[in-house]
């Protein structure tokens, strides 16, 4: 029987995307650097909030499926029917992660080998 962790108040529960040794640039970031790989994960499930949340139109920015990014010190890492998972509160997350379809500077054009739009990141082919 699989287990389910429901967070209380204002936590969520994360479960950690392998992280992506490769950076745009090619570069290799080899294991046991200083440089710590950024933090990215899934959530899994959201706490309802805190109680005062709701008298002042509070609601929880970010809900189960979101791709979120985390510091590497956030939370709690707890072991659930073999999976790590993070338990966080949503304050510590830095941000949601979100696909831009419409670019306002390369407006989704094909772009040419080795050009990158400076705003959505979007890269050209290198074939």
């Amino acid at each position: 029987m699989r287990s389910h962790l429901r967070p209380l108040f204002d936590r969520v529960v994360i479960k950690e995307l392998d992280p992506d040794r490769v950076r745009r640039s090619g570069l290799l970031v080899p294991a046991g650097s200083d440089e710590p790989p950024p933090q990215q994960g899934i959530v899994l499930a959201v706490g309802p909030g805190l109680d005062w949340w709701d008298h002042v139109g509070v609601r929880m920015p970010v809900k189960p499926g979101d791709h979120v990014v985390f510091p590497a010190s956030a939370g709690t890492w707890a072991e659930i029917d073999e999976e790590r998972l993070l338990v966080c509160r949503v304050g510590e997350l830095l941000g949601v992660l979100e696909q831009t379809t419409d670019c306002p500077a390369c407006g989704g054009r094909a772009l040419a080998e080795h050009e990158s739009c400076p705003v959505c990141g979007r890269e050209g082919s290198i074939a």
